[in-house]
């Protein structure tokens, strides 16, 4: 029997609590138990050279040891079964298996030789796990945690295909946008073409008053701003995307605002001109449709009436169509001065030498009344003629909602005022506030131009200092300028001011108190 075995009592006594070396996962022998203690344990000394092919016969007969190294070969699937792959390390498992028997033997005996009581108190110092000899193999920890984690098998009972996923359609998607968060039904098309169909009347005035000419000179206007628009446009994106853009309409206002200042005697080279300084400098050198800060159909006027004052000052007399005989129709040859330049150049104060003339004496000799001023018969740009076609076009755009009462209302107001106090100074050298409404381009600008949604500012009190600024302006120019007419000068002049009117002008947030005199001095 193993434990008669001498050599065990000729081995010299470990001394108690001595540390193992580290590393060593061998299995306890008797030399590191107490005397009282140890037990007998064969060594690999006294035990004669195993038998190989009794070896790997008794492996082939019992289930292969649950080690790592084995169970990677067994998933892959390399095709040798492992207990084959003992017979081919035949020297390295010779080792394994003669370290594993002592373990199995003191693991056999010591529940019958050492008493429990008995046991050392203390553990190496090294805290290291010995490997305990006992009969219940410790199990794989990933072998025990995998029936735990395996509790997905109640995966077929959660329902999670139940849960509304999109239980609520009626609820909008959420979408982080800037503001406005209340967006409206108009569109920039939409808004545009109302504001095209509101100079209709004052189109078809002029084509009445004026004739064929009249048509010609609107639709050159019309054409060349959108054949331009769409050229420009080219050169920066694709053909369906440039054509898209230029037949949104606002290439089409800004010809049909131009054609509107023009007077029906221009000559086809001054509209192309008109055309190509409107929607190339006034408009596209800022950028484009939302960028420019003036507006383009009067940078172009002004540029002309500066380049070419010659052509934009020759006015035509309009076609009578209410003479009661064509003899006492005006021809279309007859030139003259608007009546606004009847009073700038007819109307001189009196002196010694010369009696002078007043202004109800010029208008009589121009053959100027109110009412035809109100009609449009007479003489003037496409714009200037019908106030009454403008004013059905202001009312559209008042009840569609396209613009606000406040810059028309400010402007025609201003001017209103200003000539009206120069009226009650000197009723003899200044005509009254109602000739000074319903001539020239007043109704044409406060309506169609002063109000454009890009040059003109946003909030309520900047878009009444602005009308107050351009109706102040426009009477200074009719009232003491070189100029018979002054709405383009005013408008070009206040669009310029319109960022440093909105930021003065710009509402407190809610909550935002109000700087000190302080502050401001600070800033």
């Amino acid at each position: 029997m193993a434990g008669d075995d001498p050599s065990t009592k000729d081995r010299p006594e470990k001394p108690e609590g001595a540390d193992s070396p580290p590393g060593d996962e061998r299995a306890p022998t008797a030399a590191d138990l107490p005397e009282e203690e140890s037990i007998a344990v064969t060594t690999l000394e006294d035990v004669e050279p195993p038998d190989i092919e009794a070896i790997s016969a008794e492996m082939r007969a019992h289930k292969p040891l649950d080690r790592p190294s084995v169970e990677p070969a067994e998933e892959k699937g390399e095709g040798e079964k492992p207990a084959e792959k003992p017979a081919e390390d035949a020297p390295g498992e010779e080792k394994a298996a003669t370290d594993e028997k002592p373990a199995e033997k003191t693991a056999d005996e010591k529940p019958a030789e050492t008493p429990e009581d008995d046991k050392p108190a203390e553990k190496p110092e090294d805290d290291r796990p010995a490997e305990t000899p006992s009969d219940d193999k410790p199990a794989d920890p990933p072998a025990e945690e995998k029936p735990a984690k395996k509790k997905p098998a109640k995966k077929p009972a959660k329902k999670k295909a139940k849960k509304p996923a999109r239980e609520y359609p009626e609820l909008p998607r959420a979408v982080l946008k800037s503001s406005p968060h209340n967006m409206g039904t108009d569109s920039v098309k939409k808004i545009m073409f109302t504001v095209v169909l509101a100079m209709v009347p004052a189109c078809a005035a002029a084509v009445w008053f004026f004739g064929w000419r009249a048509a010609a000179v609107i639709a050159g206007c019309s054409v060349g701003c959108i054949a331009l628009e769409f050229g420009i446009l080219r050169l920066r994106m694709s053909t369906e995307r440039a054509w898209k853009a230029a037949i949104d309409g606002s290439a089409l206002i800004t010809g049909i605002l131009l054609a509107l200042n023009l007077p029906v005697s221009s000559p086809w080279w001054l509209v192309l001109v008109g055309c190509i300084v409107a929607m190339v400098l006034g408009k596209h050198s800022f950028g484009g449709l939302g960028q420019n800060p003036f507006n383009p159909a009067l940078v172009a006027r002004v540029f002309l009436l500066l380049s070419f004052p010659a052509q934009m000052t020759s006015w035509d007399a309009p076609i009578d169509r209410f003479a009661l005989a064509a003899a006492e129709a005006v021809t279309e040859a007859d030139t003259g001065a608007s009546p606004l330049g009847v009073i700038t150049e007819g109307v001189r104060p009196a002196t010694q030498d010369d009696p002078g003339v007043t202004v109800t004496a010029a208008l009589a000799e121009a053959d100027v009344d109110l009412w035809k001023l109100s009609i449009g018969n007479v003489k003037g740009s496409l714009g200037e003629v019908s106030v009454i076609a403008l004013l059905l076009g202001a009312i559209l755009m008042l009840v569609r909602r396209v613009i606000t009462w406040h810059i028309p209302v400010a402007y025609i107001g201003t001017v209103a005022a200003v000539t009206g106090l120069m009226y009650v100074i000197d009723p003899e050298l200044y005509a009254n506030p109602l000739f000074h409404i319903v001539s020239g381009g007043l109704i044409l600008g406060a309506f169609f131009m002063a109000t454009d949604m890009v040059t003109s500012p946003v909030t309520a009190r900047g878009m009444l200092i602005f009308g107050i600024g351009c109706g102040v302006i426009t009477a200074v120019i009719r009232l003491f300028g070189a100029f018979p007419e002054g709405v383009s000068f005013a408008i070009l002049i206040m669009n310029g001011f319109v960022p440093l009117i909105e930021r003065k002008t710009r509402p407190r947030k809610f909550g935002e108190k109000k700087a000190s005199k302080e502050g401001k001095a600070d800033g």
